[in-house]
């Protein structure tokens, strides 16, 4: 008989951010593949519209991941209803697009507090269950941004930077107890964060250009990468950045030289 790798049955799947854009659809889609999932999110209404949405497969609890506590708890719960935790995915993060010598000191503190320390609180409290039941994966979201950079982005950038070294310490220390911990890299995705750019039709447009797809992805595209990394077809994959990016880190400039 052979074995859909892909599928999620059985699983227990708590996905941050599952209010809106990426994940809402990451939650649609573990859902999809026959997970349990618990949609997760500061707006506990949104999470909780999410969870209808999807149907008895699914809960909804509100969650700060600035909290510490607020974390560990939710995601002790979880474990107290359902007896295990085999999946978190942690998408929410902020950004504040303007010239470093510009930035406050509130809005540096804002976006490290979420993208960074928040994912921190994260991948603490959900190591701290799967290494002690011996599985499990963790999937964190950082960004292009991490690698690449353009002005405007300096503090975000160096945010998810963090994020993939929080992502292959995690793994290093958790591998030896079952524990996968993997970060994805997405490019330019139409959501709420980059409404910013999308209102502004130049802006728009040269993004889309910078992809070698020519266009900016859907959040639905960034559901199959991430469950392929949570899922047992990414058994032996863990520590890694997975770009999911329409090619953007791929290539380098924007010119075509005559003849090609």
């Amino acid at each position: 008989m052979t074995v859909d790798l892909f599928r999620l049955d059985g699983k227990i799947a708590a996905i941050i951010g599952a209010g809106s854009g990426i994940g809402a659809a990451v939650a649609a889609g573990a859902a999809e593949q026959g997970a349990t999932v618990v949609s997760l999110d500061l707006d506990g209404g949104a999470a909780a519209k999410v969870a209808g949405q999807i149907g008895p497969a699914a809960s909804a609890a509100s969650m700060d991941i600035r909290d510490a506590r607020a974390v560990n708890d939710v995601l002790g719960r979880v474990v107290a209803d359902y007896g295990q935790l085999d999946i978190v995915v942690c998408t929410p993060s902020i950004n504040v697009r303007k010239p470093l010598l510009q930035y406050t000191s509130g809005e540096f503190d804002d976006l490290v507090a979420l993208n960074l320390k928040g994912s921190f609180h994260v991948v603490q409290a959900a190591g701290r269950i799967m290494t002690a039941q011996g599985f499990g994966s963790i999937v964190v979201f950082a960004s292009i941004r991490a690698q690449v950079v353009e002005p405007g982005q300096a503090v975000y950038a160096m945010t998810k930077a963090g994020i993939v070294q929080l992502v292959r310490g995690a793994a290093a220390e958790f591998g030896a107890s079952g524990v996968r911990v993997n970060a994805i890299a997405p490019g330019i995705v139409d959501t709420a964060l980059t409404r910013q750019i999308k209102n502004n039709p130049a802006w728009h447009r040269a993004y889309a250009e910078k992809s070698v797809l020519k266009r900016w992805a859907r959040a639905e595209e960034l559901v199959g990468p991430t469950l392929f990394l949570v899922s047992d077809a990414a058994s032996y994959v863990t520590g890694t950045i997975l770009f999911a990016d329409g090619g953007w880190t791929a290539a380098d400039g924007r010119f075509t030289p005559p003849g090609m």
